[in-house]
């Protein structure tokens, strides 16, 4: 959870709406197929709940937060130039949409996939 002082009150952002807009963001970059679990408690989690959140790890530090994505790309893109992207419109949106400074994301790659075969 993400706390901000203000004049009026404090603002608590759980991390679980950071995460929501982080994977909206991710979803919706060019060459990324999906998110897939980084670790096996996610992939467990995913076993009993199929609408669980995966792939997006949130980590609150004072001044700000991180990130850590884990991406399945599209075969035959650059993958430096996928992760950049991705990294970028990730730290726009949640700076954009929550007010919370991003200071680190991080993008791990788990696998590629031919879309279209042809």
């Amino acid at each position: 959870m993400t706390t901000q002082e203000n004049p009026q009150g404090s603002i608590y952002i759980l991390s679980q709406a950071i995460r929501t807009v982080a994977r909206n963001a991710a979803l919706q970059s060019y060459g990324v197929i999906s998110l897939t679990p980084g670790n096996v408690g996610e992939s467990v989690t995913r076993l009993f709940n199929k609408d669980a959140d995966f792939g997006v790890i949130v980590k609150s530090e004072d001044d700000g937060i991180s990130l850590e994505l884990n991406l399945v790309i599209e075969y035959g893109l650059r993958i430096k130039t996928v992760t950049d992207s991705v990294a970028e419109s990730v730290k726009y949106a949640v700076e954009k949409t929550m007010a919370v400074p991003v200071k680190r994301v991080d993008v791990h790659v788990r696998g590629l996939r031919v879309s279209n075969p042809d």
